[in-house]
């Protein structure tokens, strides 16, 4: 039947009883499950991710403004990636870096939750935190 009509058989589920075949043109079959294919990719959620970065004495005011910026980026659905960089002998501070990312995500609470705590790598000392779900 398939040579008659000039198209091509294709086996749609080998793993059926029986399996399923169908009369179709193999060229246009690829063409539409490579657009199907792209059109699923395109729908599926990217993840962008913003970082604010602080050092372990960061000025009060400099701190209401990177949060005004994070709670923008939380409640534009973005992940965000706070961090505290320690220069030179800073290091030495590193229990106030994690006290200001701690408070950072205490007034973040209504907008993100904590996705990883406080974390020192390095000269930085990281925490993400995700958007809530809307």
């Amino acid at each position: 039947m398939a040579r008659d009509l000039e198209l091509d058989l294709v086996e749609i589920s080998p793993k059926a009883k029986p399996p399923v075949c169908k009369i179709i043109d193999y060229k246009k079959f690829l063409y539409e499950q490579k657009k199907r294919d792209k059109a699923q990719k395109s729908k599926a959620t990217k993840v962008i991710v913003k970082e604010i970065r602080f050092g372990p004495q960061t000025d009060e005011h400099d701190y209401e403004f990177k949060k005004k910026h994070a709670i923008k980026f939380l409640s534009e659905g973005a992940k965000l990636k706070a961090f505290v960089f320690f220069k030179g002998r800073s290091i030495i501070y590193k229990d106030q870096g994690q006290i200001l990312l701690l408070r950072l995500a205490q007034e973040l609470e209504e907008y993100g939750k904590v996705e990883q705590m406080p974390k020192l790598e390095g000269k930085r000392m990281i925490m993400f935190i995700s958007p809530k779900k809307k």
